[in-house]
């Protein structure tokens, strides 16, 4: 049956490999790591199957994506296709003009030579004018060419404070180009608005004559530096505004002379100083007809009140018995009344009056901080261009706070105030809009850069100048209770001093100054001066006050101020007599 059967089994189908045995001694060198002496296996239908579904269904996906991208969603892909040739460009708005007040430019724009995105900044080449222009930096790119800064920044006077109104509103453009980027078409979708252009109270011609006035005499005297402001009594309209020295607005604009701005920087006399707001000095007599209005106005004395000066007085001191404290006068001036102390500049006079002396009653120190501070020393007038710093009046808790291990205020104290030393501090603005309420019956005025006067009307359409700015009404305060008598008082002891007293080096011919000069002594052995000139012209019917200062020089030079006004008064006489007829 066996052999029946495998007969019928060969008659079949050939004999399998498996069906063959093979001699044990005689095996054959199979690589089982390569498969080699194993039998092949057909591949399950299943996993065929499996596979061929998985392709189907990722076919399925790429062809809803496709149907999804070119049928569905085909017009905006269009869109998104179209846009990626068109580019959205700024344009950059033109910066405000800045002018004088007859129209004279003073910063403009002009077209950049390696650069068609925006305009250059440009200045006037006059000196005087940086401080109080300031200058700008331009928009900048990161390394990949993009805008991070999209606008001009004004870094320093006119340009900063009125940044808003001089910068516009950078317009938008969109570019087409072809696939190798050239330009197909152009089309604005929002224009640039240009910036407001602004009308300053400045006259150029007199901010450059008074520079030169205050830098030249700075220069062969000694100085480290100056200012100077003029300014109309009735309106506030500054007419220069000068601070020495200055920096070039063009070099820290373009910002090209890498080597002129580091020595600017390193510069010791601080060129970036605007002297007339934020320099902060020690007033000297300047501020005695402020006092003498005071101890007019208090009763302390009367026009006719004559006190004796025979150089100095002697107080005895407390702490020392049998000692005296000196308090010295520049000179003996014998008995002189207000007019004449104002003239002469006595001291000795201005101690009396202020701190009292033997039988002569005194203001005190709560009433010279008082009348100081009333005619805007120590404040500054926020908010305005002209802010600036606020300076010291010294006073009793001021002393408190600053010599806290010497808190104690002493008469000698209340004498050095009253001659504008000790730890008095003022800027020239201030002084210029004190000086201004003396000459004007006592209203106390804004000081401002913008032109308000006719002198301007007639061109602010053809300029297109910014009338909301320019049309604004100074703030003016009339100060209280002192009579019009009283102020002319001082002013005849300020042109007393002018014709007999201590500055007939301003007398000048045709031209009616009435003004006060101060000395403040600068450090313990006093080597070194602040010099200062304060006044007002015409003296009967005043328009313009003025103030100069020289900052440390040495003390032997104590002409100073008044010497870089009188080149100053020289050059209207000849150029602009208009200011002084």
């Amino acid at each position: 049956m066996f052999s029946s059967r495998k007969r019928s089994r060969n008659s079949s189908h050939e004999i399998d490999p498996d069906e063959i045995f093979l001699d044990s001694s005689n095996l054959p060198d199979f690589n089982v790591e390569q498969f080699e002496g194993r039998i092949e296996k057909a591949i399950p239908r299943r996993n065929v199957y499996i596979i061929g579904a998985f392709f189907a269904i990722i076919s399925i996906l790429f062809a809803g994506k496709i149907f999804m991208v070119q049928i569905f969603h085909g017009k905006m892909y269009a869109n998104i296709s179209q846009n990626n040739a068109l580019q959205h460009t700024l344009m950059f708005a033109e910066r405000g003009v800045i002018y004088d007040r007859f129209g004279t430019p003073l910063a403009w724009n002009e077209v950049n030579p390696t650069s068609t995105d925006y305009a250059l900044r440009m200045y006037t080449d006059d000196s005087g004018l940086s401080n109080l222009l300031g200058y700008v930096s331009y928009p900048a790119k990161d390394t990949s060419g993009f805008y991070y800064n999209d606008k001009f920044t004004g870094n320093d006077g006119i340009e900063k404070f009125y940044n808003s109104s001089l910068t516009g509103e950078n317009g938008l453009k969109i570019t087409e180009t072809d696939a190798v980027g050239k330009v197909l078409s152009e089309s604005t979708i929002r224009p640039p608005v240009k910036g407001d252009n602004i009308m300053l109270s400045i006259d150029e011609r007199l901010q450059h004559a008074m520079y030169q006035s205050v830098a030249n005499t700075a220069q062969t005297s000694g100085f480290v530096g100056g200012a100077g402001v003029l300014m109309n009594v009735h309106t506030g309209e500054v007419l220069a505004a000068v601070s020495y020295p200055e920096y070039n607005s063009n070099v820290m604009t373009q910002h090209i002379d890498n080597e002129k701005i580091k020595t600017y920087l390193s510069d010791k006399s601080n060129p970036f100083l605007d002297r007339v707001t934020t320099g902060l000095y020690t007033p000297g007599s300047i501020v005695k007809p402020i006092f003498a209005l005071a101890a007019l106005n208090e009763g302390v004395i009367d026009a006719n009140k004559k006190i004796l000066s025979t150089g100095s007085i002697s107080v005895p001191n407390p702490y020392k018995p049998g000692s005296f404290a000196v308090f010295k006068d520049w000179r003996a001036n014998g008995w002189t009344d207000v007019r004449e102390a104002i003239a002469v500049s006595s001291d000795v006079y201005f101690y009396e009056i202020g701190g009292g002396y033997q039988g002569q009653k005194g203001l005190g120190v709560t009433n010279l901080d008082k009348y100081a501070s009333m005619f805007g020393l120590g404040s500054s007038t926020e908010g305005t261009f002209f802010s600036g710093k606020k300076g010291t009046v010294p006073t009793v808790d001021w002393k408190a706070l600053t010599f806290p291990n010497d808190p104690t205020w002493r008469l000698g104290d209340t004498y050095n105030t009253s001659i504008g030393q000790y730890g008095f501090q003022v800027t020239p603005i201030q002084m210029v809009r004190a000086v201004s309420a003396i000459a004007n019956n006592g209203h106390l005025i804004t000081p401002t850069i913008i032109s308000q006067t006719s002198a301007s009307s007639s061109l602010t359409s053809t300029l297109n100048i910014v009338t909301d700015i320019a049309s604004s009404t100074p703030n003016i305060v009339d100060l209280p209770h002192i009579s019009s008598d009283l102020y002319e008082i001082v002013r005849e002891g300020m042109r007393m001093a002018v014709t007999t007293g201590t500055l007939q080096a301003v007398s000048v011919p045709g031209v009616e100054i009435a003004a006060k000069s101060g000395t403040a002594e600068l450090g313990t052995q006093k080597l070194y001066i602040n010099s200062w000139i304060v006044g007002f012209w015409p003296y009967k019917s005043p328009d313009y006050a003025f103030a100069v200062l020289l900052e440390h020089g040495p003390a032997h030079y104590a002409l100073g101020a008044p010497a870089a006004m009188r080149s100053f008064v020289d050059w209207l006489n000849t150029n602009a007599p208009e200011y002084v007829k």
